[in-house]
C-alpha cells in the first residue's frame, strides 16, 4: 500500500465497500483487515472488523476466525488501546474462535512489554479455564517481566512452574534465571536451580563459571567445589587449561586452590577404580557364558549319550566269554574228528 495508498483504498472500496457484491471469506478479510492495521488505517479495520462478524453465520458463512482476533487485538496494542485489546480477545469464545496458546502468548507479550504484568497475569490465569497449556515461552515471558518489576521471587517460582509442567526451559531461559537471582543476592536459590537444571541441560561453560563466581563471591567455597565435583563429571565440558585458572583463581579467594588438583587426582582414581571394576565384571560375565555354553552343548548339538551301566558291561563281557568258550570248543571238536579220520 506504501505509495499507493489512494489506489489501495479504491481497490478496498470495491471489494468490501457498501454495496459491494464481492462475498469474501474470513481469510480474506483477514488480509484486508491486517493491511489496515499495518499502515495506520485502523479506524478503518475497526469499521471492516465490525461488518466482518456482523455477517459471520456458521455454519453457511464463516468471515471471522482466530486470525481476525489476533489481528485486532494487535491492532489495538499497537494504538496503545490494552483495555479494548483485552475486551476483544475475550470475544473469541462468543465466535466459535477458541484461543490457542500462541495468541495468549501473543497478547501476554503485549502487555509485559508495556508495564502491564498484572494484566498479563490476568490473562494467563484464563489460559487454565480455558483448558490452554502455557509454553515455554509463556512461563518465560512472565518470568522475565517480573525480574523487571522487582519479583524475583514470582520470577523463580514461574520458572519452577514450567520445569514441573514437564517443559523444557533451554539454557538461556535458565541463565537468565540465575543472572536474576543473583542480581538481588538470591545466590543459594540460583545454585538450587543449577542443581535441579543441571541434570536437565546441557550446562556450557560460562554457565559453569557464572554460578562459581556468584558463590565465591558469597564467600561459599565448599558450594565452588560441589560445582567443581558436578563439572568433571560433565562429558562435555573439557578442564583445559584456561577453566583450570579461572577455577583456581576462585578458590585463590580463600586459599584454596590446591583442592582443585586433589578433587581432579580424587576423581581420576575413581574412574580408574570404576573401570576396573568394568573389567572384571565383563570377564567374569564371560567365563560365566563359556561355562553356560558347554554345559549345554552335548545335549543340544550331538543329543543325550547314553551310558552303561554295570549290568550292561557285565552282559557284554559275558557274552564276549561266552563266545570265545564255544570257539575253543568248536576247534577242540574238529580236530577230534581229523584223528578219528
Amino acid at each position: 500500500m506504501k505509495g499507493m495508498e489512494k489506489e489501495a483504498m479504491e481497490c478496498y472500496e470495491e471489494a468490501v465497500g457498501e454495496g459491494s457484491k464481492v462475498k469474501m471469506n474470513a481469510v480474506a478479510y483477514n488480509s484486508v483487515l491486517e493491511a489496515l492495521c499495518k499502515h495506520d488505517k485502523f479506524d478503518e479495520a475497526l469499521k471492516l472488523f465490525d461488518r466482518m462478524m456482523n455477517e459471520h453465520s456458521p455454519p453457511k458463512r464463516f468471515t471471522v476466525n482466530l486470525g481476525s482476533f489476533n489481528v485486532m487485538a494487535d491492532g489495538y496494542c499497537a494504538h496503545g488501546r490494552f483495555k479494548e485489546a483485552i475486551e476483544v480477545f475475550g470475544k473469541m469464545g462468543d465466535y466459535r474462535c477458541d484461543p490457542d496458546t500462541l495468541s495468549f502468548n501473543n497478547l501476554i507479550q503485549h502487555l509485559c512489554n508495556n508495564g502491564m504484568l498484572s494484566e498479563a497475569e490476568e490473562v494467563y490465569g484464563e489460559m487454565g479455564e480455558k483448558g490452554v497449556n502455557p509454553d515455554e515461552y509463556t512461563y518465560s515471558l512472565l518470568m522475565d517481566t517480573c525480574f523487571e518489576e522487582n519479583r524475583p521471587d514470582d520470577a523463580a517460582e514461574y520458572f519452577k512452574k514450567m520445569v514441573d509442567a514437564k517443559l523444557r526451559p533451554n539454557l538461556a531461559v535458565y541463565n537468565r534465571l540465575a543472572d536474576g537471582l543473583v542480581k538481588v543476592g538470591k545466590v543459594d536459590e540460583a545454585k538450587s536451580f543449577f542443581d535441579l537444571m543441571g541434570k536437565k541441560l546441557k550446562m556450557d561453560v560460562p554457565s559453569y563459571q557464572f554460578i562459581m563466581k556468584a558463590l565465591s563471591d558469597a564467600g561459599k567455597f565448599d558450594e565452588v567445589l560441589n560445582v567443581v565435583d558436578t563439572l568433571l563429571d560433565d562429558e562435555w565440558i573439557e578442564l583445559n587449561e584456561e577453566l583450570q585458572e579461572f577455577i583456581k583463581g576462585e578458590l585463590r579467594k580463600d586459599g584454596r586452590e590446591d583442592e582443585l588438583g586433589k578433587l581432579i587426582e580424587e576423581k581420576e582414581r575413581l574412574k580408574a577404580e570404576a573401570k576396573a571394576k568394568e573389567i572384571e565384571e565383563a570377564e567374569a560375565a564371560k567365563r560365566s557364558r563359556s561355562a553356560a555354553v558347554s554345559s549345554l552343548l552335548p545335549s543340544s548339538l550331538f543329543g543325550k549319550k547314553e551310558t552303561k551301566t554295570g549290568a550292561t558291561e557285565a552282559t557284554e563281557k559275558k557274552a564276549i566269554k561266552g563266545g570265545s568258550s564255544d570257539e575253543t570248543e568248536s576247534k577242540s571238536k574238529g580236530a577230534n574228528e581229523q584223528v578219528v579220520a
